[in-house]
């Protein structure tokens, strides 16, 4: 359907896209992934042409579309976008946003345009909300009809570049929802995505870029449980932990918590997980944990998520004594809340440090 073949794309002396080659089959539904700054967008931006390739190919159904010879507009229609911020009009309702390209654009008529816009707001779980004007919508309800407007062009391939970034947690689930059904029924989509579990859950392939070019190309499964090359493993293992050093005794507690707070939801963990998480810590350190360690302060917190079993493992690295709260004899508060939390522990000496690890107990009704 597409094959993309020695993509590159400077913006001055900056060489931001170098050497991409791809193929994207129908029904494919591919996620990008990468760090900032690896030309993530721009390869999607090129693909449809918001930014003119410096060199190489892209060929859609066998037709080049960086040929002068090429209708680009025709071509273009065959790839809806999904950008970040919406576009909306906002002197439109939102069912006249769906409506405007088919009857600019495809000349439909406006009765079969309205009919068609009510289906795809139906859809998308708005029809309630087709006379609402873009300032009266969620942000979330905004990308879906940002997403229906999309779709009511007919593209046999959907482009969204991190569909969820200017949305508020909460709002981040409703759009993605709308994403798992359209890959469900076989749309084809290339998605910018940080959302790492929604990525491991929706796609058929990953794509892990770096530094301009597609690193590792991979199913789901390899790309976040066996990946090959370095970077990836890298990368992978960092958006799976979250990492806070304390080297006071005086520490930032709502740094910490706030820290796994955004930890918790980017993997998409339950409120009373990520409270759990949030009260062991508290607990330990500061009641169990603090007393113990030497001076100066050096402890190392590492929260990381199973996606295999579904639990949050700590992982507290320092210099003092050895502690497991498990095998604690007291039988104090925060004590008893640690252990109410926790399925299993050990602590070990490690490279000079000693190294307490914490199963924390998945909740009931999870």
């Amino acid at each position: 359907m597409i094959r993309i073949r020695h993509l590159s794309k400077a913006f001055g002396p900056n060489l931001v896209l170098q050497d991409v080659n791809a193929e994207i089959e129908q029904g494919e539904v591919i996620s990008v992934i990468g760090p900032s700054g690896s030309g993530k967008s721009t390869l999607l931006r090129c693909l449809n042409l918001l930014e003119r390739p410096t060199g190489g190919e892209i060929l859609i159904d066998g037709i080049n579309l960086l040929d002068k010879k090429t209708d680009v507009l025709k071509l273009r229609r065959k790839m809806g976008m999904v950008f970040q911020s919406f576009n909306l009009f906002s002197h439109l309702m939102a069912v006249e946003n769906i409506m405007l390209g088919p009857v600019e654009l495809l000349e439909m008529g406006r009765q079969e345009a309205f009919d068609e816009a009510m289906r795809l707001l139906t859809m998308v779980g708005l029809a309630e909300k087709a006379f609402a004007y873009p300032d009266e919508l969620s942000g979330g309800q905004k990308q879906r009809v940002a997403i229906a407007r999309t779709l009511a062009m007919k593209p046999e391939i959907v482009l969204l570049d991190e569909p969820t970034s200017a949305l508020d947690p909460t709002m981040i689930s409703e759009v993605l929802a709308v994403v798992r059904r359209l890959a469900a029924e076989g749309m084809t989509m290339m998605i910018v995505t940080h959302e790492m579990k929604f990525a491991r859950d929706v796609s058929t392939r990953v794509f892990y870029m770096d530094k301009g070019t597609i690193y590792e190309d991979g199913t789901p499964r390899q790309i976040f449980e066996k990946p090959v090359r370095e970077k990836t493993r890298a990368f992978i293992h960092k958006i799976r932990t979250f990492v806070f050093e304390i080297r006071s005794r005086t520490f930032d507690l709502y740094g910490l918590q706030g820290g796994v707070e955004e930890f918790g939801r980017r993997q998409f963990l339950p409120e009373k997980q990520i409270h759990d998480t949030q009260l062991v810590l508290e607990e330990l350190i500061l009641h169990k944990l603090l007393g113990r360690l030497a001076d100066p302060v050096d402890l190392t917190v590492t929260v990381g998520f199973s996606e295999t079993s579904g639990a949050i493992e700590l992982m507290l690295a320092y210099q003092g004594e050895a502690y497991n709260p498990l095998e604690d004899s007291s039988d104090d508060l925060p004590l008893r809340l640690i252990r109410n939390m926790v399925l299993n522990g050990s602590c070990a000496g490690e490279a000079g440090k000693t190294h307490l690890r914490l199963t924390l107990a998945i909740p009931s009704g999870l």
